[in-house]
């Protein structure tokens, strides 16, 4: 699906908007709890509705129903979801007398899983590689797990290790997890311990251990609450819009990580305020614009887009570092946003596999931006502001947002944006 995108014919001064569940927390709630036995489904208020949830409570549904009906083998598709195919895979390697083959897209089959299987291997699981060694499709037969003391390499995905932790007290022995190299994407890590912690199961974390005993979770009634992944999309639209916009249910001291994105934006131009407001934030656009923006963002991701966007759009030169595993998404979002933004004339330089940077080079426009999302959400949902600048861009891939944000673009037009759905053989 493409759509040619027009900004809106006055300021924004009374947006508001209400943020999808956070997928993060989302996804990890149902696979803790279906540690426990406790199950969801979509139409709990607590539960995210985007693909990963989706995918993830389908796979359990697939399992329980085998369960029931006496079935040993299953197989579940979890699309291009990678936390769900690497939670599930550490849910699945620990239930006894059950074989499961998990796999997804092509991408998905195409990023790593060896440092998770060669983990979970250690602690007595019975994992194979249906196809290519190192990723998915993945043999899974459930059996009790040892655990004890393994070593993870945790400089490729932050879910690895959540996948471990999370299975953790279920291994006989717990687990005593070592970091090999430092970890990336850490406050999602926190986030998992402290949903643990939450369930009645404390790790005991060093810099590069973390220790889970064995044990069991207890029923915890997760509340629900925004997405700060999500958020980074809004602040970047008041950015470049200098728009009001009030975010109704995000939580100022959430576990996510990202609610760091509050602070990366108030450097350009984006102050958070919670006056007159009864619940959530509100986004208020301000003068006070850094000249320049340089940032390791190791631990933030996800909000590299929209970090990216906004700078370009304003024109502020950046130094942007700590995204070598942003390559390995669900695009290489290194060399895509590199591509796109040259559509806009911004020349961006790759820092080796690690960073980008903008020093303000610009070069001519030749045609109406033509974008395409690569078929990731989040690249899509940077991309649209664009239209502030630059009225009719258009975008493909726009359905990616189902990934995270699947109200995205009607979001966009509650706030005054107009979305025309163009043929994709038009230009």
């Amino acid at each position: 699906m493409k759509y040619a995108i027009y900004p809106p014919e006055e300021l924004i001064e009374e947006g508001v908007i209400s943020l999808p569940v956070s997928k993060s927390i989302t996804t990890r709630m149902l696979v803790l709890d279906a540690f426990a036995g406790m199950y969801h489904t979509p139409d709990e208020p607590n539960v995210a509705r985007c693909d990963d949830s989706r995918v993830i409570m389908t796979a359990l549904d697939t399992f329980r129903a085998a369960r029931a009906e006496g079935r040993s083998r299953i197989t579940v598709n979890v699309e291009a979801a990678g936390a769900a195919i690497r939670f599930l895979t550490a849910f699945f390697a620990i239930q006894e007398g059950m074989e499961v083959e998990i796999t997804g897209t092509p991408r998905l089959c195409q990023r790593p899983m060896g440092p998770l299987v060669d983990a979970l291997r250690h602690c007595g699981a019975d994992i194979a590689y249906a196809q290519t060694e190192g990723c998915a499709p993945l043999i899974i037969k459930g059996k009790a797990l040892a655990g004890g003391e393994v070593k993870v390499d945790a400089t490729v995905s932050s879910q690895f290790i959540s996948a471990l932790l999370m299975a953790a007290p279920y291994m006989e022995q717990g687990l005593r997890l070592h970091f090999d190299g430092e970890p990336v994407s850490l406050p999602y890590i926190h986030l998992t311990c402290g949903m643990m912690a939450q369930r009645g199961v404390e790790a005991d974390r060093l810099p590069l251990t973390v220790t889970v005993p064995h044990g069991a979770y207890a029923r915890f009634n997760q509340p629900a609450e925004g997405d700060w992944s999500a958020a980074a999309f809004w602040f970047e639209i008041s950015a470049v819009a200098a728009g009001w916009i009030t975010l109704t249910n995000l939580n100022e001291n959430s576990l996510q990580g990202d609610r760091r994105c509050a602070e990366f934006f108030e450097c350009l131009g984006v102050t958070l305020s919670t006056e007159d407001v009864e619940e959530g934030v509100q986004l208020c656009p301000s003068p006070e614009v850094y000249g320049r923006l340089d940032l390791d963002l190791a631990d933030n991701p996800d909000v590299a887009q929209a970090l990216v966007v906004t700078c370009c759009l304003i024109g502020v030169p950046f130094k942007f570092v700590g995204l070598r595993n942003l390559s390995m998404k669900e695009c290489d979002r290194l060399q895509a946003l590199v591509d796109e933004m040259a559509k806009i004339g911004c020349v961006i330089e790759k820092i080796r596999d690690y960073g980008l940077e903008w020093e303000g080079r610009r070069m001519p426009i030749p045609s109406m931006p033509a974008f395409s999302a690569h078929d990731d959400h989040r690249m899509a949902m940077a991309l649209a502001p664009v239209a502030v600048h630059i009225p009719g861009i258009t975008i493909s891939d726009a359905e990616s947002v189902s990934k995270s944000y699947p109200e995205y673009w009607d979001a966009l037009r509650s706030v005054g944006f107009e979305l025309i759905e163009v043929e994709e053989a038009e230009q």
